[in-house]
């Protein structure tokens, strides 16, 4: 982001705002047109700052079906909600925000916390209180509809303006599947951003759930959710364990073989397809790389868990349509490689960003002042 520019973004997409009170304008001028944005199209607050000459501030949005994400990045910044802008207008959400950078204080039903790779809940319904007074803050936070969320609403206000970890346990994992979204969601098709939204909010709703202290609290569909989420992570970082099958990450997570299949029932592949997609991947990857061409392809395949040459020649085949030598003469000469092409269709992967083949044998494997509070 340029330094003196000004932008606005929808779909994913940062560009440049047209807005005509914004051309030629100085940047405390910016700085009022921000409040008024802020105001007309998230909720009424009052924003204020201590040096609005040199103000910038970055805002990216994601639909995602019934809930949004919206990223924002910006200088320090003193934002209030009070109940007069309550009555004013109440998008009558919850939103758990993400401080991927900086450090940020929000209050809220009289709990303060300071969040830095953190998470916090707040109300739109209720007055709050955000700032980032000392340093630039970035902020991903997901909008999320009360009347979705399947918890007690009881419940979810004795965590209004609390700290929840982000380094560890469910939070950990929704922090890193918010990411992956603000990285991978741009290049998504709208119907899998729809998918990726009822993802979030499952697993949003198992993250709260968790702060009560009775993960109970949560639908089992929420609590299966969280779970698939960190085996596919577990798979994803174990992918050069040769040793890495079905029962293994079964029994890793302490769940039955039988259980795990059913985790895998939506998703786009099996358990056994999805290890070996993913192990196909990261040996293509390699496969690619100049600085492998000194190393056999029987080595780059035994690297990345396969039992033998040929059974990685034949897997590789089957995705996309040459074997690894062919791939390795050509790859030099195909700087724009469609890195998710294989013969039998593709799906572009939000989370784990890689894209995974649908062949017959996954089928198989299958059955077998700051800114945080301008959200806020």
């Amino acid at each position: 982001m340029p330094d003196n520019g000004w932008r606005i973004a929808g779909n994913g997409e940062h560009v440049t705002s047209e807005d005509p009170r914004t051309v030629g304008a100085s940047s405390a001028d910016r700085f009022e047109w921000f409040c008024d944005a802020v105001s007309n199209h998230v909720m009424p607050v009052t924003l204020s700052t201590s040096h609005p000459s040199g103000f910038h501030a970055d805002i990216a949005d994601l639909e995602l079906g019934s809930v949004r994400l919206s990223t924002l990045a910006f200088s320090p910044v003193l934002s209030r909600r009070t109940s007069a802008h309550v009555r004013k207008g109440d998008p009558e959400q919850v939103q758990l925000a993400l401080v991927t950078q900086g450090a940020f204080r929000v209050a809220q039903r009289h709990h303060e916390s300071v969040a830095a790779g953190d998470l916090v809940l707040t109300d739109t319904s209720r007055p709050s209180e955000g700032a980032n007074v000392e340093e630039r803050s970035t902020v991903a936070i997901l909008q999320i509809p009360r009347s979705i969320l399947p918890l007690r609403h009881d419940k979810v206000q004795g965590l209004l303006g609390r700290r929840i970890r982000g380094d560890s346990g469910t939070g950990a994992i929704l922090g890193s599947f918010l990411n992956s979204l603000v990285a991978q969601g741009p290049s998504c098709q709208p119907s899998e951003l729809a998918g990726m939204g009822t993802v979030a909010l499952d697993l949003a709703t198992a993250c709260l759930a968790q702060q009560f202290g009775t993960p109970d609290a949560a639908p089992a569909e929420a609590r299966a959710q969280a779970m698939l989420h960190r085996i596919t992570r577990f798979i994803e970082t174990n992918l050069d364990d040769p040793d890495l099958t079905p029962q293994a990450v079964a029994d890793r997570h302490n769940i039955s073989l039988r259980s795990l299949y059913s985790l895998f029932t939506d998703h786009p592949t099996g358990v056994a397809a999805y290890i070996r997609q993913g192990r196909l991947e990261r040996a293509r990857a390699d496969l690619r790389r100049p600085q492998s061409n000194g190393h056999p392809i029987q080595a780059i395949a035994a690297r990345w868990g396969f039992s033998s040459a040929p059974v990685f020649s034949r897997s590789f085949r089957d995705a996309y349509g040459m074997s690894p030598s062919e791939y390795r003469a050509a790859a030099p000469h195909r700087a724009a490689v469609n890195t998710g092409a294989c013969r039998r269709g593709t799906r572009a992967d939000a989370t784990h960003g890689h894209t995974e083949g649908l062949g017959a044998g996954d089928r198989a494997g299958r059955t077998g002042g700051g800114g945080e509070a301008v959200r806020q």
